[in-house]
């Protein structure tokens, strides 16, 4: 409906003004395929991409069109051995520019994440030359305590469900702050501003994108 694209697109412009704020560079896109293009024009030909833990990622296409354009793709959604998945989570640490998302954003312009290895809070804390977030209208929240609500019972949830992970919320459907040993939760990273001396750029997309 319309007025639902007029609404979201009022609160993206909310969100990216905060983000600006905070340093960030923001860009707010009506549709998927704009997002597309948009995290296209900030990667540098011939630059070596690491790629998160991400449906939104996966769910544009960029993957297969960044390798299209003769960049080196490194990331760990492939069939392989503990060890040598280890090694490409650690590679994309060290890529020129790593695309990911987030779990939530708030309306005050910061990123919340909750990873379970932690490669994905760590390369979008530090380490790669450029980074990319691109977040649907799904993930803004009003504020960092629906944020974090939102990363553990919605964001989890589905990806524990998703991942088939034997934990309660999988069964559930909400977070019961567990002790299992398949827990996902394990590293939470809130981005408040942009890190020092960082090339940050959030990408939020007027459709609703990944969990």
């Amino acid at each position: 409906m319309e007025a639902r694209r007029w609404y979201g697109r009022l609160a993206l412009e909310r969100a990216a003004e905060a983000l600006r704020r905070n340093g960030f560079e923001a860009h707010v896109a009506e549709r998927g395929e704009e997002a597309r293009s948009i995290v296209l024009s900030l990667v540098p030909e011939g630059s070596t991409v690491g790629v998160g833990g991400s449906v939104t990622v996966r769910e544009l296409g960029l993957i297969e069109e960044l390798e299209r354009r003769g960049c080196r793709v490194v990331h760990h959604w492939v069939a392989a051995p503990p060890d040598e998945l280890m090694r490409l989570r650690r590679a994309e640490l060290a890529s020129d520019v790593f695309i990911t998302s987030v779990n939530a954003v708030t309306l005050d312009g910061r990123l919340v994440s909750i990873d379970g290895t932690g490669n994905r809070v760590a390369a979008t804390a530090f380490g790669p030359k450029r980074v990319v977030i691109v977040a649907g209208r799904n993930k803004l929240a009003r504020n960092l305590e629906e944020a974090l609500w939102r990363a553990r019972n919605v964001a989890a949830v589905l990806n524990a469900r998703r991942l088939g992970v034997e934990v309660p919320c999988a069964r559930l459907g909400y977070c019961v702050d567990c002790d299992s040993p398949a827990r996902i939760c394990r590293a939470v990273l809130i981005l408040e501003r942009r890190p020092t001396g960082a090339d940050y750029h959030v990408v939020l997309v007027n459709e609703e994108l990944g969990f």
